[in-house]
């Protein structure tokens, strides 16, 4: 991104004056350190600090495939960068820059301003600063590419888990996907626990405090994104194991059990997607300092169940063998009706 004369209000701004009255934001706004040169240049130039690994994550999102057409701006800003968060907490590391490539149909400055409002919110809340990127014209498409760092070595990864180590959970699952099907069905009226619910979805809470409280006491983490069902059986597969969840231990929103039956409230849980919330593996001598750290973060947190020897994943509810309707998503295996980053 590549700074030029702002736009006047009212005018549909070109790229460069989009960029400048959008995007550009002093660094020292976000909070973030180490810029040495951002927006402006033709690249960034970042400094770690001392003794740090960096991380990187990338996603994109587009329309009709991760929300739906016609999602509120703001909303598609937060989630935007929400994603990208949640891949830097489930690695147990610091946020700090991102870059920004947006594909827009057109450069309407009511979208942009709320689409760059939601983006800033979140980034200022965790200390991101945006130092670069692209915009062009073309079928909205948003992508957030994130960098971080963590102490040398230090970083959780998805393998690592050790055969009786506990499996445990932040948040509430299915809340997402309930708020995905209120936005593609609106009720006639909607109360407190629908916007709970939609809530969940169009702005998700990335847990990058805990994960940062995490490291060093958990074995292994994963972000769910793309349903418990699916991501499991991955965050399992890294470290060769088996895992045996109980179903009855998986938390739940009272909003969720009071908006859809128990069948569906399960569905979702399994296989919504959408959740960003942590899925972490712990030694069962250092769970009550897991607990400990998701107290001290205000996160709520529950253990569902425990890795074995062997492979895939065992489900059971109330002692008894259960198999999930569908697995987790996968971007060419399912319709884009369907929308999960």
């Amino acid at each position: 991104m590549a700074g030029a004369p702002t736009a006047r209000d009212g005018e549909i701004p070109g790229e460069f004056a989009l960029i400048d009255r959008y995007f550009t934001r002093p660094a020292a706004a976000s909070g973030a350190g180490g810029v040495v040169a951002g927006i402006g240049d033709d690249a960034a130039v970042l400094r770690l600090p001392a003794g740090m690994d960096l991380i990187a994550a990338v996603d994109t999102l587009v329309e009709g495939r991760h929300f739906p057409a016609g999602s509120e701006p703001r909303s598609i800003g937060h989630r935007a960068l929400a994603v990208n968060l949640s891949d830097v907490a489930a690695m147990g590391a610091t946020p700090a820059w991102a870059t920004l490539a947006l594909t827009l149909p057109q450069a309407d400055p009511a979208w942009l301003e709320g689409f760059s409002a939601g983006l800033f919110e979140l980034a200022q809340r965790h200390g991101v600063a945006l130092v670069g990127g692209d915009t062009t014209a073309g079928p909205l498409a948003v992508s957030v590419q994130i960098l971080g760092f963590v102490p040398r070595g230090a970083a959780l990864l998805r393998r690592g888990a050790r055969s009786g180590d506990l499996i445990a959970v932040t948040g509430t699952l299915g809340d997402a996907a309930a708020g995905l099907a209120l936005l593609q069905a609106p009720p006639a009226s909607i109360g407190a626990q629908a916007r709970e619910l939609r809530a969940r979805f169009e702005y998700p809470s990335p847990r990058v405090e805990f994960g940062l409280a995490a490291r060093g006491i958990a074995t292994a983490a994963i972000d769910l994104s793309d349903g418990l069902a699916g991501d499991l059986a991955k965050f399992a597969g890294a470290s060769a194991l088996a895992a045996h969840v109980e179903l009855d231990r998986l938390p739940i929103s009272a909003a969720l059990h009071a908006y859809a039956a128990p069948a569906q409230v399960l569905d979702w849980a399994l296989s919504g997607g959408d959740d960003y919330e942590l899925l972490l593996a712990v030694a069962p001598e250092r769970v009550a300092d897991l607990a400990a750290a998701a107290a001290g973060c205000a996160t709520p947190f529950a253990v569902i169940g425990e890795f074995g020897g062997g492979g895939g994943v065992a489900w059971t509810s109330g002692g008894r063998p259960f198999e999930p309707a569908r697995g987790g998503f996968d971007h060419f295996a399912r319709p884009s009706t369907q929308f999960t980053v």
